[in-house]
């Protein structure tokens, strides 16, 4: 319920954030309900504020929801959860619900780890989201406020703590010079793709350095 509540807070942010993007309280809403992924759901208003293309916000927002799946894989096997219940349950797959299932140390309360995780935050998620949706507008122009940080601001609070191996840590390096160095030439939305190719830049990388290393250790 700690993680839930302080993690759905951040609702307001996006609400705020959205409704200064030009989205209306109902497709604010509706993000929040049916996306429900918070690096995603940022950084689609982000690039929808910066006037980018609806469809590459989308995908920039898809390519960062992708990790989802590949929680799933590794929940999947954990949890066990009945068949009936797992397409419910894939909606609240995200990060926080599965770093305190897997921190668990018996099925049994990864599975409420999971559900109250999920259930605190999705509910709290969505209400805070409307709330900050709804006090945009009495705001007004969130521009003159500053509000447009909030959402990067948020995300980057979300990924430092993640950032622990070297690997992690050359793969945002190099995400952070794609998306910068690609900002003033490609349309908005797009240089959050290209960062994208960090992370097999980095693996290749690597890769590449542990055949080197044994192939000279064979010799």
């Amino acid at each position: 319920m700690g993680v839930g509540i302080a993690v759905g807070l951040s609702g307001f942010a996006f609400g705020v954030t959205a409704a200064g993007a030009g989205l209306t309280v109902l497709q604010t809403c509706a993000l929040s309900l049916l996306v429900f992924t918070g690096a995603s759901q940022f950084a689609l208003v982000g690039a929808l504020a910066a006037g980018g293309n609806p469809l590459t916000a989308a995908a920039g927002a898809f390519f960062l929801g992708v990790r989802n799946a590949f929680y799933g894989l590794r929940l999947s096997q954990l949890l066990r959860l009945p068949g009936p219940v797992r397409p419910f349950a894939a909606q609240w797959v995200i990060d926080e619900t599965t770093a305190v299932a897997l921190a668990q140390p018996t099925r049994r309360s990864a599975r409420i780890g999971f559900t109250v995780t999920g259930l605190t935050l999705y509910v709290l998620w969505n209400l805070t989201t409307l709330g900050g949706a709804l006090g945009a507008e009495a705001l007004g122009d969130t521009d003159a406020w500053g509000l447009d940080a909030a959402g990067p601001a948020v995300f980057l609070a979300l990924l430092a703590p993640m950032l622990r191996t070297a690997t992690e840590r050359a793969v945002a390096g190099i995400a952070v010079v794609l998306g910068l160095g690609f900002l003033p030439v490609l349309p908005a939305g797009v240089p959050v793709l290209v960062a994208a190719l960090a992370a097999p830049a980095v693996l290749w990388l690597q890769g590449r350095g542990f055949g080197a290393r044994r192939k000279g250790t064979d010799r």
